[in-house]
């Protein structure tokens, strides 16, 4: 009989880990498999149903909620009711709110198919035939964490995996040196923090790696990033030796998911090295492209994000600041500087996308968590201010590129626009129709969790046919 030294962990060795160790040892081959491939692509995981006409998803989100009868969903009624009191039975808003308030900016048909937009968006409405705007969402309540909560991960009370993480899992990365789930958002982190890109019970791999975009050097952008204290050969010898010690604490522990997200987590910031310094840095970009995107924050991010898509990350989030800056209480005329910073940017993605012979297969998502009422918020002392609260009976949200038919209308919110009356798209809808741009129907695409399976729509849930091309 062969005999080796002795070892502590022999001793330490229970009934579970005997069986552990001779179950052929597939713990161990399924964190091999997981370090070797750990995002492997879609058709390794046989995860797709059919061929998908998205590949990847840019998602602009507006945090705050952005007003739809002053971006995307005219209604002139306001201005013929305007100071009277609007029917509002069963809606329940989050402040007292007045009279009907007609809004303050103009809208305008743009191109072949004549979709109307506000002049806030003048720039992006240039590809209003790209543009499918669905106007007759509705959303649970009017507060901002259900309805992030309800958004980004489709549930506004359980917690859940992510819009992005979903993605992320269901197409595997195209680049295994960056993530594949990308969030930025200037300033740090927004309302409900990392629960709006969280991977909940899905492998933690699949999780959004947040970027405080307000930062330009890469080593605030990314924490750590350069080690000024060894090379990489060094680096490498000290990960494997890392990697052992956490493979043989796995092995010990039925392999704990959170340990094998944590040592991918390891290998993949050993590899970001490279080629996320190349990514986030815009200045090997042309003159004319960073012209194009213009200046600021949220022009540097959108060009990052399409740097980041170009190189094979299939989700980017990009939140319009870390408080709730479309939160226009007091003053919806806030909503001019806020649209200033991204209507440029938008459009230049978009021409980007084009030239570059990507945007049929990007799918460009445009919106908040719920929209804003036709009526005007009321101080305490019940006099008017110049803002809406929120409304989450009906509002407004666009995509284009990945499938979608351009220049569309799809729904319609009542002749005020508190309420959505045809077609109504649940949030459940609306997620549907970005999985199945994404090649997923979103009734099979599950993932068993504590005995059942689970899905991003829930038991909900419709494909918007009407938006499809």
């Amino acid at each position: 009989m062969t005999h080796h030294a002795p070892r502590i962990e022999d001793a330490l060795l229970n009934r579970r880990d005997f069986l552990c160790r001779c179950g052929m040892g597939m713990g161990a081959i399924s964190l091999g498999n997981m370090l070797l491939g750990s995002t492997a692509g879609a058709a390794e995981h046989g995860l797709a149903h059919f061929p998908g006409k998205a590949k990847r998803v840019i998602h602009f989100f507006l945090n705050g909620g952005p007003s739809h009868v002053d971006t995307f969903d005219p209604k002139p009624a306001l201005e013929k009711y305007a100071g009277q009191m609007l029917p509002t039975e069963n809606l329940r808003t989050e402040r007292k709110t007045g009279a009907a308030f007609p809004s303050p900016f103009k809208f305008q048909r743009y191109g072949q198919s004549g979709l109307e937009i506000s002049e806030l968006f003048e720039k992006t409405a240039a590809h209003a035939d790209d543009m499918a705007v669905i106007r007759s969402l509705k959303a649970k309540v009017p507060n901002h964490e259900p309805s992030l909560m309800l958004m980004n991960c489709g549930d506004a009370v359980m917690s859940r995996p992510s819009l992005g993480s979903w993605i992320n899992y269901g197409l595997g990365a195209e680049n295994e040196n960056l993530p594949g789930f990308v969030v930025m958002c200037p300033g740090g982190y927004p309302v409900k923090e990392a629960e709006n890109w969280r991977a909940g019970f899905l492998p933690g791999i699949y999780q959004g790696t947040f970027i405080n975009s307000q930062h330009t050097a890469i080593e605030k952008l990314i924490e750590n990033i350069r080690n000024k204290d060894t090379n990489r050969d060094e680096q490498r010898q000290q990960l494997d030796l890392l990697r052992a010690i956490n493979e043989e604490h796995a092995t010990q522990r039925n392999s704990d998911p959170r340990l094998e997200a944590q040592i991918q987590s390891f290998e993949l910031a050993y590899r970001m090295q490279m080629d996320a310094a190349d990514a986030f840095d815009i200045q090997q970009e042309p003159e004319y492209i960073r012209a194009m995107y213009g200046d600021g924050v949220h022009a540097r991010q959108t060009l990052i994000a399409r740097r980041l898509l170009e190189r094979g990350v299939r989700f980017v989030q990009l939140w319009h600041g870390a408080g709730q800056p479309w939160d226009n209480h007091d003053d919806i005329g806030i909503h001019a500087r806020l649209a200033r910073e991204i209507d440029q940017p938008i459009a230049a993605l978009i021409a980007d996308l084009k030239q570059r012979g990507m945007f049929e297969d990007t799918l460009v998502i445009w919106g908040g968590e719920f929209g804003r009422t036709p009526t005007v918020e009321l101080q305490a002392n019940g006099t008017p201010m110049k803002g809406r609260d929120h409304n989450p009976y009906g509002f407004s949200m666009w995509m284009a590129g990945g499938g979608v038919k351009g220049g569309t209308v799809y729904g319609a919110t009542d002749e005020f626009g508190f309420r959505a009356v045809e077609n109504v798209v649940e949030v459940h809808d609306l997620h549907a129709t970005i999985l199945h741009l994404l090649g997923f129907n979103h009734e099979q695409f599950t993932y068993r969790y504590a005995g059942r399976d689970f899905r991003l729509t829930d038991v909900h849930g419709n494909v918007i046919r009407d938006i499809v091309a």
